[in-house]
Order: structure tokens, then sequence, then C-alpha cells
């Protein structure tokens, strides 16, 4: 993945975010991987592999997880470990922080500002490229954020700011 300009984008991570993804990786290229090739080679010795149901399948979820392994193993060389927990200024919102906001109703949400590979909306935990991250990047206690949404533009405060204990 690249930004405007050729420059290779940078993928932040989560100490937390990295592990998962490694034990992603170690889960299906250690144990997962391995038990699909034996039953592979098991339903391969079951003689014609075109009605085989468990050859045909296997295959396929093999592809689906070499595929996956690839991705997995990509974005582990690329990731750029960043512990919000050594975070020096804790006064602003960068990467890491979780921030409370309030809208123009007084409605509020708390979003977590951690790397794309680890971003789940329904948790609270948002990219740092997401238009909200970026627009909350750089602000402070009482600071008011514009941030431009595919619904229009909305208007947030941010009411805290924490990292965590390191």
């Amino acid at each position: 993945m690249a930004e405007p300009g050729g420059k290779p984008a940078e993928r932040f991570i989560t100490p937390q975010g990295m592990a998962k993804l490694r034990a992603e990786y170690d889960q299906l290229f250690g144990t997962e991987r391995p038990k699909l090739v034996d039953t592979i080679a098991w339903a391969a010795g079951n003689g014609d592999r075109s009605e085989n149901g468990d050859y045909i399948y296997g295959r396929k979820r093999l592809r689906e997880i070499d595929r996956r392994l690839g991705y997995l193993s990509k974005a582990m060389k690329a990731a750029k470990v960043v512990d919000p927990a050594r975070q020096e200024q804790r006064d602003a919102v960068r990467f890491g922080a979780t921030v409370e906001l309030a809208d123009e109703e007084d409605v509020r949400r708390t979003l977590t500002l951690v790397g794309e590979d680890e971003a789940d909306a329904t948790a609270g935990r948002v990219s740092w490229r997401a238009p909200i991250a970026r627009a909350l990047v750089g602000a402070k206690v009482g600071d008011e954020r514009l941030v431009r949404l595919p619904a229009g533009e909305k208007s947030y405060e941010v009411i805290a700011i924490r990292y965590p204990e390191g």
C-alpha cells in the first residue's frame, strides 16, 4: 500500500494488535494448515478426486489459508509497533489514545485510535486513518473538531484523553 506520491504508507500497530496478528499466523500455520494437508492427502488416496468433497473443500480451504498467511506475513513485516503506554505527550490525541467525544447533542462516544489491522468499529477501535481519527489527531481536551463523514459534517468536542499505563 502506498500513499499518494509513491511513498509507502506507514502501518502503525499496537503491541496487542501485533500479538493478535502473530497468534492468528501461528494458529493457521502451525495447527490448521498441517491438519488440512493431512486431510487432503487422506482424501486424495480415496480415488476419484472430481467427486471427492473432502479433497475439493480441503484444496479450497488450503488456498484461503495460504492467502491469509501471505497477507498476515506482509502486514507483520510492514508494521511499525507503537506502544501507546510509552506516549510522552499525553495531553493531545495521538496513535493509541482512547478519546471520549461529545457531539452537538451531547451524545457521547469513546474511540481508541489503532492500526488498520486491529480496527473494529463495534468495539470502538477505529483506524488512525479513518476520517474521525485524522480530525482528532493533535486535539486536546476542550478542543472542537469538525469531521467530514459520508453523511455530512459533524462537530465533536474532546472530553477526555487516556493512554494505557505502562
